[in-house]
């Protein structure tokens, strides 16, 4: 009981310090939301009785104080030279940019998030991977350019969180990669348009939560348990396979929609080659999400009669459900459009 009433304190300073952030109009209000929501998912990432969760914590505190300091010191920089239309400077924009970056863990500063993804509980991976990128993601709209270090920036965790995940095993630092490269699609489609990340970012968080709930509840962490596991069942490998499918972009699912609005809009915007690149490299990410789905259903494994006759579980009827509207989203959408 003390153990969930201290999780739910930590849970609820942690959102107030994203909100305070998002609806904050100084940068030093914007920093504070950021600090609260820093020094309220430490405890949530540590835990007694595993040390590498606390090891995990450490890695967490050290880059995102290093990130603040960043923060704090181009903001002070910036309001002691106090120059007019500093947005419009490249210098100034860099550098609150590369913090914001640093907290988020886009390349090339991405090496601490698969580190302490891989260490992290199923609900705090989940929550490093959504809530945690909103704060920074919105404040970094604020001084976003289109220029060369944000399309270099875009280009690298593209291609980072593509090569990155191939050789894993771990199915937390798969997610972690896989994060870099939607990072990378969330930049872009925030130098477009707000509005397109807020769809973006919306689906890519729908879709992580089925995956992490689907891992939670099989209690699977590495590949060999999908392969090796007598519970998974052939209905839950097919769910798994669905959602992996929508997450990475594969055009009949819900996924594939907001990319599908990014690359129309780089097209209409004269960015084809970069675009390109893009999607050569997030059919990388596509190759290793089949191999795990593709493995997991193939592989010859011994199914127990009885476990065909479990009753389903309310927690079992919700996965279903989301994966039903990842698998059918983009199809009912797409109607709607023709429609009007």
């Amino acid at each position: 009981m003390n153990n969930n009433s201290m999780k739910l304190l930590f849970l609820s300073t942690l959102l107030m310090g994203t909100i305070l952030s998002i609806s904050s109009n100084t940068w030093i209000g914007i920093w504070m939301g950021l600090e609260i929501n820093l020094l309220s998912f430490i405890p949530m990432l540590a835990n007694n009785k595993n040390m590498m969760m606390n090891e995990s914590a450490i890695k967490y505190f050290i880059v995102q104080a290093m990130a603040s300091t960043m923060l704090l010191f181009s903001i002070l920089l910036i309001q002691m030279k106090m120059p007019i239309n500093w947005e419009k400077e490249i210098i100034p924009s860099m550098m609150i940019s590369s913090s914001l970056l640093l907290k988020i863990g886009a390349a090339p500063f991405h090496f601490w998030f698969p580190e302490v993804m891989s260490m992290s509980s199923w609900i705090n991976c989940l929550i490093l991977m959504t809530w945690q990128k909103i704060a920074p993601m919105m404040v970094l709209s604020y001084c976003i350019q289109m220029s060369t270090f944000m399309f270099m920036i875009n280009i690298l965790s593209i291609i980072i969180g593509a090569l990155g995940g191939l050789n894993q095993t771990s199915l937390r630092q798969i997610l972690a990669y896989s994060s870099i490269s939607h990072l990378g699609w969330m930049i872009s489609s925030l130098i477009i348009s707000e509005n397109i990340w807020e769809l973006y970012f919306i689906i890519y968080s729908t879709l992580s939560m089925i995956m992490v709930l689907l891992f939670k509840n099989m209690n699977l962490f590495f590949l060999n348990q999908i392969y090796s596991s007598n519970n998974m069942k052939t209905e839950i490998k097919f769910m798994m396979f669905l959602s992996l499918l929508s997450l990475g972009g594969l055009p009949p699912f819900l996924g594939f929609l907001p990319k599908w609005i990014i690359m129309q809009m780089m097209i209409e915007n004269n960015m084809t080659t970069i675009m390109t690149i893009m999607v050569i490299f997030t059919t990388i990410t596509l190759y290793y999400y089949m191999r795990i789905s593709f493995s997991a259903l193939i592989m010859s494994y011994t199914e127990n009669f009885w476990f065909m006759s479990i009753k389903p579980n309310k927690s079992k009827i919700l996965l279903t459900s989301m994966v039903m509207i990842s698998t059918l989203g983009l199809i009912c959408t797409s109607t709607l459009i023709s429609l009007y």
